[in-house]
Formats: C-alpha cells, sequence, structure tokens
C-alpha cells in the first residue's frame, strides 16, 4: 500500500506556484497532468487529485505563517482557457470509496482553512476565473472571498455533479451557493442541473460570481481589486514571518510513528492507535519575540503540526484503525505557561496564528471518523488546549488517585479560558457549551473552575468526565469499553458518532461535513454513480450512465 504523505514545501510543489509582491501574493494553479498520486489517469484541464490538494492546503498555511504581511491572495489558474475542472473523474472512477469520502473530507477541511484566512486573520482570498471553471474547481472559488470572472463569452462556472456524473458537489459547492452567495433556490436548482453552466451577466446576477471583467481589463481590474482589499485588511504590514521546516518524524517499523512532541502506537489486532502527547520539556518563552525567534521550533506550535500530521495519517492510511485513544504525560504548569503566552499576547500575529491553528487541528479532530476516548492518567497534563482534547472524544475516563506501583502524580484535569471561548466546533459552540447544552448552569460550574487543578472525584462531579475509576477497576474497564467498541459496526459508528458531535444550532459547516458528507458518503457507494453502467465508471466513454430509477 502507498503511503500518502502530507508533508510537502514549495521547492517540492508540482501542481501550484506561490509568488508574493508586498501585501499581495498570487497562488497558481498549474497542475502537471503527470504527477497524479496514483497510476492510472492524467491530471489534465487543471483536475486535482489529493496530492494536488496536499500542496494547496500546504501553500494556504504557508502564507499564514511564511508570509504574515500578505494581506490579499490571488487564486488563478496558470494555464489558458481553463481555471480548473474540478476533481479528476477518472482518479474518482477508480479510487475506493473510503478514499473518495476522505479525500473530499480533506478538502472541506482546506477551504475552510481559506475562508478562515480571511474571517480570522485578514489575509483574504480573491478568485481571479478566466476559462472553464466546473466543479471542484468552481467549489475552490466558492471559498473565497471574491470571485471575479472574466466576461469574454466563454468563461463560466459550473456545479455539473448531479447531470453529469450522478454525485453531489463533494467539496461543500451545494451549501455554498445557498448559504454564502445567497442564491435562489430555484436559479440554484437551474445551475446544478446545467453540464455547460452558467457565463457573462447571468453568473454576475444570479450573486455565482462577484464581479465581471473584459479579458483586455482582467490584469488590471484583478490586481486593483487585490490592492484594495489588502488597504482594508487589518493584517500587520513590514513583518517578518517564520519558515515551517520539516517535521520531526520516524516511522519506527509497521506500528509506531514518533514525531518530537507526540507519538502514535497501533494495536492492529484490536483495531485501535493510542497518540501520546508529551507536554513541554522546557519553560514557555520569556516573550513574545523569543517566542518568533523559536518559531516552527516552538512546542507550541510543534505539537499542533505533528498531531495535525498524525490525524491525517491515521485517516487516509490506517483506514482499519476504528478507535483512537489520546493520553498526554508531562507537567501540568509547563502546559498552562505556553498556552498563557499565546494568550496574553493574542494581539501578535504570531501568538493569534497559532492560536488559530490549534482550533483548526481540533477541529479535524471532531470531524475524524473514528471513535474517540481520552485516557486521563496518572502523570497526565490535559489542560487547556489540551483538554479540548478530551472534551472533543466522545468519551473520557479519569483515574482516580494514585495507582499502586505508579510514583507518578494523581491524574488532574485543569481548565483555562480557551475552554469557552478561543476554540469553537463547527457548530460554533465550544466543545464546553456543545457538552452542556441542556445544562447552563453545569457551564457556569465548570466556568467557575477556571485555572483551579480538578482531581478525578471533582472533574467527574462537575460532568468534565464521562467516568473515573480507581486502579482496582480501571483497567478492566478501559479494557472492556475498547473490546466492545471493537464489536460494532463501524459503519453504524461512524453514523451514530458524527451524529452525535455536533449537538445545537446547524451552520454552513456543520451542514457540509455532516448532511453533505453523509449523502456523498451513501452516493460514492449507489451503482447508478459507481457501478459499472454508473455515470462515474461511463464518463468519457461516450455513453451515459444507467440508473436504477427507484427513489429511496
Amino acid at each position: 500500500m502507498t503511503v500518502i504523505d502530507f508533508q510537502t514545501e514549495p521547492s517540492r510543489y508540482r501542481h501550484w506556484r506561490i509568488e508574493v509582491d508586498g501585501e499581495v501574493a498570487q497562488l497558481i494553479m498549474d497542475v502537471d497532468e503527470d504527477g497524479g498520486l496514483f497510476d492510472g489517469y492524467q491530471l489534465k484541464l487543471n483536475s486535482y487529485d489529493l496530492g494536488v490538494d496536499i500542496e494547496l492546503a500546504d501553500a494556504v498555511q504557508r502564507l499564514r505563517f511564511e508570509h504574515p504581511a500578505v494581506r490579499a491572495v490571488v487564486l488563478r489558474s496558470g494555464k489558458e482557457r481553463v481555471f480548473c475542472a474540478g476533481a479528476n473523474i477518472r482518479m474518482l472512477a477508480g479510487a475506493a470509496h473510503a478514499h473518495k469520502v476522505n479525500f473530499c473530507k480533506f478538502t472541506n477541511e482546506t477551504r475552510n482553512t481559506m475562508e478562515a484566512a480571511g474571517a480570522e486573520s485578514g489575509q483574504h482570498y480573491i478568485c481571479a476565473v478566466q476559462g472553464a471553471c466546473a466543479g471542484g474547481g468552481y467549489e475552490l472559488a466558492l471559498a473565497c472571498d471574491h470571485i471575479i470572472l472574466a466576461d469574454d463569452g466563454s468563461s463560466s462556472v459550473a456545479l455539473p455533479e448531479v447531470p453529469l456524473l450522478a454525485v453531489l458537489p463533494g467539496t461543500g459547492g451545494l451549501t455554498r451557493v445557498t448559504d454564502k452567495r445567497k442564491v435562489r433556490r430555484d436559479r440554484a436548482d437551474v445551475f446544478c442541473a446545467m453540464e455547460e453552466g452558467v457565463k457573462g451577466q447571468r453568473a454576475r446576477e444570479w450573486r455565482l460570481v462577484d464581479e465581471l471583467v473584459s479579458n483586455a481589463a482582467f490584469e488590471e481590474s484583478v490586481l486593483a481589486r487585490a490592492k484594495e482589499v489588502a488597504r482594508k485588511s487589518s493584517r500587520p504590514t513590514a513583518v517578518e514571518g517564520i519558515a515551517l521546516t520539516p517535521l520531526q518524524r520516524s516511522f519506527d517499523g509497521p506500528d509506531s510513528v514518533v514525531y518530537s512532541t507526540l507519538s502514535v502506537a497501533i494495536d492492529r489486532v484490536g483495531g485501535i492507535a493510542t497518540i501520546e502527547i508529551h507536554g513541554p520539556g522546557e519553560a514557555a518563552p520569556d516573550s513574545v519575540e523569543t517566542l518568533q525567534a523559536q518559531g516552527a521550533a516552538a512546542w507550541v506550535l510543534r505539537c499542533a503540526r505533528e498531531l495535525d500530521d498524525a490525524l491525517l495519517h491515521l485517516r487516509l492510511n490506517e483506514l482499519e484503525v476504528g478507535v483512537v485513544v489520546f493520553r498526554t504525560s508531562g507537567d501540568p504548569s509547563l502546559v498552562a505557561a505556553h498556552e498563557k503566552l499565546l494568550l496574553e499576547n493574542d494581539a501578535h500575529w504570531l501568538a493569534r496564528e497559532i492560536l488559530l491553528y490549534w482550533k483548526r487541528v481540533l477541529k479535524r479532530i471532531d470531524l475524524t471518523s473514528r471513535s474517540l476516548v481520552a485516557l486521563i492518567e496518572p502523570g497526565s497534563c490535559f489542560v487547556g488546549m489540551l483538554a479540548e482534547i478530551a472534551f472533543a472524544c466522545d468519551r473520557s475516563y479519569m483515574a482516580e488517585g494514585s495507582f499502586e506501583g505508579d510514583n507518578r502524580p494523581p491524574a488532574t484535569l485543569t481548565l483555562t479560558p480557551v475552554n469557552f471561548d478561543r476554540f469553537p466546533m463547527s457548530n460554533d459552540l465550544s466543545r464546553l457549551e456543545t457538552r452542556f447544552l441542556g445544562e447552563p448552569d453545569s457551564l457556569e460550574a465548570a466556568r467557575a473552575q477556571v485555572g483551579q487543578t480538578l482531581p478525578a472525584e471533582q472533574a467527574a462531579d462537575l460532568g468534565l468526565v464521562t467516568f473515573a475509576f480507581d486502579d482496582i477497576d480501571w483497567d478492566d474497564e478501559v479494557r472492556i469499553f475498547l473490546e466492545e467498541r471493537a464489536s460494532f459496526s463501524p459503519d453504524a459508528l461512524t453514523g451514530m458518532e458524527a451524529n452525535l458531535r455536533f449537538a445545537g444550532p446547524e451552520t454552513m459547516e456543520t451542514r457540509i461535513f455532516g448532511r453533505l458528507t453523509a449523502w456523498q458518503n451513501w452516493i460514492f457507494q449507489r451503482p447508478n454513480a459507481v457501478g459499472e453502467e454508473g455515470a462515474l465508471r461511463r464518463y468519457g466513454t461516450g455513453l451515459r450512465g444507467t440508473y436504477d430509477k427507484r427513489r429511496v
């Protein structure tokens, strides 16, 4: 099996280029046709696969950290007469079901990161569309803050998946058309049923794009718009970024991945992966300037990057791992000190970006379709942002007091201000708000304990953990839970967990990751799409799909 690696950097890109000129960057999509992640297809017409999107995710991340002075990013094509044809159809037709679904989830997360760059960091994306912009290509455009379409009689936008491929736009297109761009429902229906798409004045009138510009004035208009956006941004100017250096990572055999701040151990018989996060071994930097000097070596940034990579590795490369166990080890006071430095300096661009990165990584945990459990044991350091990991889990088990023969300090849990407002989930609520949706008094009782070191009994009384057990019962209770989980249907568990994790209000994000992902997961298994006579299989053959007409 090919191991998919999510680590890359600009000198290794085959599909994207970043060109920075002061406050404006050009992010240019120029896909190498022969650079597919797998064999069996060519990435023609700027179509993309997971490898293309891994580079895009890396570029978006680097623009935040390595180019903090960039205020506007122009997303455009490096090819003539085509913007992007979307996800590669041959790739989709030949890919395993799990790969298709995980591919769509990753592309969704990347598009959300682009949107968040403008909303949270003042680094706004402008999409410059010349040529055909279809399917996932238009979904790329939809993730931008402003879309400029060439008014040349041929440039168009389209979401042709339903009539052409018998699937849905996989990266939030339907939801962003209605919820973000507020296209009228009947017009959205017409648009999503057209293979050829919409161009010119109709695209502008229907709010599918923001601006129409002739080819003669296109370059000048795009640059003028980018400079206007940059002038309005609150992002700092004339500041130096930090280099996102390669991760320290080694594969110690087939069942172990070791990073500098965490390790992943896989029990293949049980279908369990254990992620143990090691708290900082050194004091927090004495100032935000020291933090910037440490750059990517700073524990709080290294840990976020390494946890992000570990989650993606498990998602795409370890499909039979059904349970992810989170453990921590280290000094809780050191974790609290590193977090406190960020909070006290959140007006500084780097401290803010690190906090926002943790927000994205925690969402990545929420959206990982595995059973998640936190084991809060002696010697652990579930504090603040690391405590958020426990609150993201489906269950948490906490050890009571000291364990016989174990000289580590008893397990504790410590809440900080970040647990209440800094890291909202996709439903725009904190994990504790979601946990205590019907218990506002419990939320306030927890808030009153900020900064307190909570032993297991108190944490359980506050409702912060699922169960607390002493050393007599601990091993048996944890074992019984893991064995029980392994005995259930993984399909049913995925559906159950996804439904339970996002209580409360629905947002554009929960619609994309909940409703869309669930439907696409189902549609990707239906013969109408992927059967021998299905639309995906027959694409490009000259034959249309043969459909079972029964509605389900």
